[in-house]
């Protein structure tokens, strides 16, 4: 059986700034919550959403025999997590200014996975991050991490949701297992939904990616055209105006220190890089899931760029 106060002290040591530990069970009730929204068509162009539903809901699917999740967050927030000038042309996603996050915790979770089967002999488990059809964040819940806020992100109390999420799902039981948290939540703030510029969050928790600037962004564009209010890569507009992410603190694990400045970067500057010098400068973050041209062409897709192929 799993010591849970183990697998915790792993957690703290490898870098994280909270952890719990969640039984696997199926969830049926997101599901049919998912199925309903990929049916009201707000999944947009993520095709990849519509797959593996099998395996999404039930984490057993994901690893034959898993009976534990240990659910591990780290804080990244940065100076550019609480909100660039309106005026800034050249926004790009706080989490995006560091090294990748998959590479940075996938990393973390390795090391622990190798302690825990050093001390487990015969241990099963597998490290997920962000890549597979996981459903790491009722898991979060699950595990008494924070909750699901209106804006569809974990929220946190300690942290807001600046946070980055690794997972291990393991074959054997632990000793003891979280609750998920009672008292916190978002009360009757909607300052997320009020502050997103083109309204992509349609209802609490319901999120229209044919209008959120991140998707358009980074993934696969959507048919229709928005406008992209300065942002080059992603968004952070529902997440710096949370109170919670407003007194939460800044990122403790200096892996996540940002590696640029996008405030010190003109629209002229981004424009002028060729590959190499892309490459070189930003080749070990988020920014090359993009690449150079997209960018390129998020700085001019100006406003009024935008409302002329919406027309």
């Amino acid at each position: 059986m799993l010591d849970s106060l183990h697998i915790k002290r792993l957690a703290a040591e490898a870098g994280f700034d909270l952890c719990g530990i969640a039984r696997c069970k199926p969830f049926p009730q997101n599901e049919m919550h998912f199925r309903r929204w990929l049916g009201q068509g707000y999944h947009s162009s993520l095709e990849y959403l519509t797959r593996n539903l099998d395996k999404r809901f039930d984490p057993a699917r994901l690893v034959e025999g898993a009976r534990t999740a240990v659910v591990c967050a780290v804080g990244y927030k940065n100076r550019a997590s609480e909100g660039y000038p309106t005026s800034c042309r050249t926004k790009i996603a706080s989490y995006a200014l560091t090294t990748d996050y998959h590479t940075t915790i996938r990393r973390m979770l390795r090391g622990m996975l190798d302690s825990l089967r050093g001390r487990y002999p015969g241990l099963g488990g597998r490290a997920f991050v962000d890549t597979a059809p996981l459903l790491e964040k009722q898991l979060a819940v699950e595990a008494g991490l924070g909750w699901i806020g209106r804006q569809s992100l974990l929220v946190t109390p300690a942290l807001g949701s600046f946070v980055l999420l690794g997972e291990l799902l393991l074959t054997d039981e632990a000793d003891s297992y979280d609750s998920p948290l009672e008292g916190e939540g978002c009360g009757s703030c909607r300052r997320c939904i009020d502050a997103c510029p083109n309204g992509a969050l349609v209802a609490p928790r319901t999120l229209d990616t044919g209008r959120c600037i991140a998707c358009h962004t980074i993934e696969r564009e959507p048919e229709a055209k928005v406008d992209l209010h300065g942002w080059l890569f992603g968004c952070d507009e529902c997440q710096s105006c949370c109170p919670y992410n407003r007194r939460a603190p800044r990122h403790a694990n200096r892996e996540f220190d940002p590696l640029f400045d996008p405030e010190a970067m003109s629209p002229e500057e981004w424009a002028s890089l060729d590959e190499r010098q892309f490459e070189e400068r930003f080749g070990s973050t988020p920014l090359t899931r993009s690449g150079l041209e997209r960018i390129r062409r998020n700085i001019r897709l100006t406003p009024d760029d935008a409302a002329q192929r919406r027309e």
